[in-house]
């Protein structure tokens, strides 16, 4: 298995526009985090990148929602990705659509969003599924030299095995849009009965993956014991050496 680090500064996109058939795989992950609004609950929604930040949250109950983007004109607060400027476990819901295949260290975007992000939190993250059509496309030669193609493709295998190791519940892992997002068209090249016919039965070969994780963490209680060790060491007492009396000379001749 590959590292996840990349060895070139990879191109963020500034908006889904940048992405072949972007407003389609937008609409299809608005329509993925639709049932989900109602059930996220807190003070503060983060979404990290600009991607994120086009994401529709207007049904989420949270009011403060800030988005944090490389660029101005783009978010709330500018900043990057893997070094987010907000107190530890100070966020209720993290948003990471499509930001790790852009990003230098995947793995640490992952665990500053765990950094910020309260215990029993959400976590949101979305992607390209590399074992799909979309992934294929890597294996054109005219492709694999375009956006997004040209950057690394995480399983969600893969994304949720690191989710497992910082204790995440994965809550729903979903794939949509069967289709390569090669064709520009509106309904990205694919006509219904075949939406419907690989929905049913190839699910998991989707182009786009939806991950929600919660964040899992358990108290620590420190129990006393009941009993208590006993030091192997134990002082005893030792006896006082008898001392005979002095008998003086005269008293020996006697």
């Amino acid at each position: 298995m590959k590292p996840a680090l990349a060895f070139r500064q990879p191109h963020f996109p500034n908006s889904w526009q940048d992405l072949p058939n972007g407003e389609l795989i937008l609409e299809e992950i608005n329509q993925q985090l639709s049932p989900w609004w109602y059930k996220f609950f807190g003070y503060h929604l983060l979404k990290i990148g600009s991607l994120s930040g086009a994401i529709n949250s207007e049904e989420c109950s949270i009011r403060n929602q800030v988005t944090l983007s490389t660029s101005k004109m783009a978010g709330h607060v500018m900043a990057d990705v893997d070094d987010l400027p907000f107190l530890d476990h100070s966020v209720d819901v993290c948003i990471l659509s499509h930001a790790l295949e852009f990003a230098l260290d995947p793995h640490h975007v992952v665990r500053e969003a765990n950094r910020v992000l309260i215990p029993n939190g959400y976590l949101v993250l979305t992607g390209f599924n590399p074992i799909s059509l979309a992934g294929f496309n890597k294996l054109i030669p005219h492709r694999r030299n375009q956006m997004p193609w040209n950057e690394r493709f995480f399983s969600p295998m893969r994304v949720k095995d690191w989710l497992n190791l910082m204790g995440y519940e994965i809550l729903s892992d979903q794939r949509c849009i069967h289709s390569t997002l090669g064709n520009t068209s509106k309904n990205g090249g694919y006509s219904q009965y075949w939406r419907k016919f690989a929905n049913k039965y190839l699910s998991n070969l989707g182009s786009v993956y939806v991950i929600i994780a919660k964040k899992r963490v358990l108290p620590l209680t420190p129990i006393k014991p009941k009993w208590k060790l006993q030091s192997a060491f134990r002082p005893g007492k030792v006896e006082t050496a008898k001392v005979s009396p002095i008998i003086s000379p005269q008293k020996r001749n006697r």
